[in-house]
Order: C-alpha cells, then sequence, then structure tokens
C-alpha cells in the first residue's frame, strides 16, 4: 500500500488514537498498518477500560497540525466525540467515515487529514478498506480549496 501516489508523507508516522470503545479496533488497525510497512504512532488507549476520549482525540489531532505525523485516525463508538473533539484544532479537519466512499470524498472533496471511525457502526475490515482509500486519494483543489478555506476560523 505504501508505494502508492499519496499526497501524505508516508515516511512520517500516522497518528492514531481511540476510546475505551475503539480499543480492539485500533489494535487491529495499527498490526495491519505495521505489515503494510507503516509507521504509527500510537496515542492509546491502551486498554478496554472506561475512559474520556477527548485526551487521545487531542493528542492525535495535535500530532497532525504540528506536522510530527502525516495524518490521524481516530476511533470511538460513533466517531461523533473524536471528531467533535479533532475538529477544535484549527487544522484539522476530521470526517466520519462509515464507508469507502465517504472515505474517498472526504479527502478528495474536504481534504481531510483525520479519518474518523465508528467502531460500534463498522467492520475491522471495512476499516481497512476506509484506511486505504483514504490514503491513497489525493485533495482535488480546484473549486474545493476556496470551500476548504473557508472552514478554519482564525
Amino acid at each position: 500500500m505504501h508505494s502508492i501516489h499519496t499526497s501524505f508523507n508516508l515516511f512520517m508516522p500516522i497518528a492514531i488514537g481511540c476510546d475505551h470503545a475503539g480499543f480492539d479496533y485500533k489494535e487491529e488497525l495499527v498490526k495491519y498498518l505495521h505489515e503494510e510497512g507503516l509507521n504509527v504512532q500510537d496515542f492509546g488507549t491502551n486498554s478496554r477500560d472506561s475512559v474520556d476520549y477527548p485526551d487521545f482525540a487531542h493528542a492525535v489531532a495535535t500530532a497532525v497540525e504540528n506536522g510530527n505525523c502525516s495524518f490521524g485516525i481516530l476511533l470511538c463508538g460513533s466517531a461523533n466525540g473524536v471528531a467533535i473533539t479533532a475538529n477544535k484544532h484549527q487544522e484539522i479537519r476530521a470526517a466520519i467515515c462509515w464507508n469507502v466512499p465517504i472515505a474517498q470524498l472526504a479527502r478528495e472533496h474536504n481534504n481531510a487529514n483525520v479519518l474518523c471511525i465508528p467502531a460500534r457502526y463498522v467492520s475491522v475490515d471495512l476499516s481497512k478498506q476506509m484506511i486505504d482509500k483514504f490514503i491513497e486519494t489525493d485533495f482535488q483543489g480546484g473549486r474545493h480549496s476556496q470551500r476548504v478555506g473557508k472552514i478554519t476560523c482564525a
């Protein structure tokens, strides 16, 4: 997968984080990404014990925003909490995706840099497919650039 054309710098780590509802998926996805030859920076959580999702969403968003990671993956039960939290960061465009076409459009039209996966509503296999599509899809720019430029408040 990492040999495909992508606008993401895959020499940099991919940030990943979750709450307790996304823990099992995160473990599977980290393993998958490593098998694909990609570097992953895991921001936790590291068990199924109940935790507060903003702690992990902020860590992933900060790593992407600061340029320490190429993009981010966040997981929680519905993906709403992690997406809301990550999108508080000015340079983050976190997209909740529940199928491959939505993951593709999040990149093409919104230049999303954090993929948010609802672990209670999609399979691990579908999550892998969405990640693959997210990585291989470039932002289309053009008419979408002006729209994306209007997202931040600062």
